[in-house]
């Protein structure tokens, strides 16, 4: 299980109405592909981020699985039409079943 696992988000804090915004979020995960050995020799279990989900007032809006490819501390970058002010809700889950969350609100004018 990882610890420590901290988000970042970078959402505008305003955006007209009809506007495309840029959502960036970055996860601090460890990311193990379980192909990795302990200094035993012992194989590290697998532990990533498995599936990311955006949310916007309630509705998806992207969301992505990931791989053991991706790097750890994953970062994640996506457009998206603002029509309503509102909360991008985020969330990210990992193979042990741990579910991180984060939210960001909107003022759209």
């Amino acid at each position: 299980m990882a610890t420590n696992v901290e988000s970042r988000l970078r959402v505008p804090s305003t955006a007209a109405k009809g506007s495309i915004i840029d959502i960036k979020t970055l996860i601090s995960h460890p990311m193990v592909s379980g192909q990795t050995k302990d200094a035993n020799g012992k194989t590290i279990p697998r532990d990533i981020i498995n599936t990311f989900t955006c949310t916007y007032n309630g509705k998806q809006v992207f969301s992505m699985k990931l791989e053991p490819a991706i790097s750890a501390n994953p970062f994640i970058s996506f457009p998206v039409r603002v029509d309503q002010s509102g909360t991008f809700d985020f969330q990210w889950v990992d193979d042990n079943g741990q579910v991180y969350k984060d939210s960001a609100p909107i003022t759209v004018a």
